[in-house]
C-alpha cells in the first residue's frame, strides 16, 4: 500500500514541485554532513530557502532543520538589507568630513557660540550649512551653562601678573646658592635673576624692586610660594610697588607652575651642562643663559616665538651664533 501511494504520489505531483522538493532535501542533507557538532546553514543555503519560500508552495512540509518562522525571518531580514542599500542612493548629500571636522573644531574652541552664531561663520567662510546640520555635529560640553575655559582666563589675566621663586644651586665644593628668578606671565620674560648665599628677606626685596623699576611693567599681581625667606620685610616691599603678594597652598608648586617650568629649563639646557665654582661664576653663567631665553629660544607656550620678538628675514644668508660655550646656537640671516 505504502509503494502504491508513493506511485500515485509522484504521478499526480508536477514535475517542478518534485524538483523543488528534491533540491530542499538533498540543501538539508548536505548541511548535515558538514564537520560540526551542530548542523550550521551558511548564507547561501538561507538565501535558498527564502528563494523556495517564494516560488513552491509545499516548502514546509520538506522543512526539517529549522522552523518556518525562522525563513520567515530571514526573509524580513533580506528585505530590509534591501531597502537600506537602495535608500543609500537618495536623499541628502553628504556632508564632507572636512566640514564635520570643521564644526568640531569651532564649537570647541568657542565654547560660549550657539548653532547660530558656527552657521553664520561658516557662511562667511563659503559654506552653506542648516542650523540642524551644524547643531548635529556640534561638540556637546561635557556640562550644561560652560563658560571660558581656564586657559583662556589665564591668559586674558597674564599680563596682571608675575611670579617668583627660589631654587638651590651647589658648587664644586658642595656650597650651595641661591637663584631667585623673577619672571612675567604674559610673555614668559624673565625678568630678574639673582644669586646670593645668603636670601635675606632685605636682599629679596632689593631684587624685586630692580626687576619692577619701571612702573608701566608692574604686573598688579606677584605669585610666590610660602618659603620662610621672604618675611614681611618681601611683602612690604612688594605692596609699596602697587602690587599684591599671593601666596601658594602649601606643597602645591602646581599652583606657580609657569616658574617652577622655567627653574626646570633653566637645569636642563645650563646647570646640568657646566660646573659651579663661584657665585659670580653663577651669575655670570645665568645672565648669559637669561639672554638667550628672552631673545633667541623658541617658546612652545608662545608658538614658536620669542619673549623678545625678533623681526623676521626671509632673505640672506643663515648664520649662528654659539650661545654658553656652544651648548646653544641661535640662528639668523646676514643682513
Amino acid at each position: 500500500m505504502r509503494l502504491l501511494f508513493e506511485f500515485l504520489r509522484l504521478f499526480l505531483t508536477p514535475r517542478a514541485s518534485l524538483v523543488a522538493e528534491n533540491l530542499a532535501l538533498r540543501q538539508q542533507l548536505v548541511a548535515l554532513r558538514r564537520e560540526s557538532p551542530r548542523p550550521g546553514l551558511r548564507r547561501r543555503d538561507r538565501v535558498l530557502w527564502v528563494l523556495l519560500r517564494r516560488i513552491w508552495p509545499g516548502w514546509r512540509d520538506a522543512l526539517i532543520l529549522v522552523k518556518p518562522d525562522t525563513v520567515a525571518r530571514w526573509h524580513r531580514h533580506g528585505w530590509r538589507l534591501f531597502w537600506r542599500m537602495k535608500s543609500r542612493k537618495t536623499g541628502r548629500p553628504a556632508i564632507p568630513r572636512r566640514v564635520i571636522t570643521l564644526i568640531r573644531r569651532v564649537s570647541e574652541d568657542n565654547p560660549l557660540w550657539g548653532a547660530p552664531r558656527i552657521q553664520a561663520e561658516l557662511r562667511l567662510l563659503g559654506i552653506e550649512l542648516a542650523e540642524s546640520t551644524v547643531a548635529k555635529y556640534m561638540v556637546t560640553p561635557s556640562r550644561p551653562g560652560r563658560g571660558q575655559r581656564w586657559q583662556a582666563f589665564l591668559r586674558n589675566h597674564a599680563h596682571q601678573i608675575a611670579a617668583c621663586d627660589l631654587f638651590v644651586v651647589p658648587t664644586l665644593t658642595f656650597r650651595r646658592l641661591f637663584v631667585l628668578v623673577v619672571l612675567d606671565h604674559e610673555r614668559r620674560h624673565i625678568l630678574r635673576v639673582g644669586v646670593t648665599a645668603h636670601p635675606t628677606a632685605v636682599w629679596l626685596a632689593a631684587q624685586v624692586r630692580c626687576a619692577f623699576a619701571c612702573p608701566e611693567s608692574r604686573p598688579r599681581f606677584l605669585l610666590r610660594d610660602r618659603d620662610g625667606a621672604y618675611g614681611r620685610v618681601f611683602d612690604q616691599a612688594v605692596a609699596e610697588l602697587g602690587m599684591h603678594a599671593l601666596r601658594t597652598i602649601p606643597q602645591s608648586p602646581w599652583q606657580n607652575a609657569y616658574v617652577e617650568r622655567v627653574i626646570g629649563s633653566i637645569r636642563r639646557e645650563c646647570l646640568d651642562h657646566v660646573i659651579v665654582l663661584s657665585q659670580a661664576g653663577l651669575q655670570a653663567l645665568l645672565a648669559e643663559y637669561v639672554r638667550y631665553y628672552n631673545a633667541g629660544r623658541a617658546h612652545q607656550g608662545l608658538g614658536g616665538e620669542r619673549p623678545e620678538p625678533r623681526p623676521r628675514r626671509a632673505h640672506g644668508r643663515v648664520v649662528a651664533r654659539p650661545v654658553l660655550g656652544g651648548l646653544h646656537h641661535v640662528y639668523d640671516r646676514a643682513a
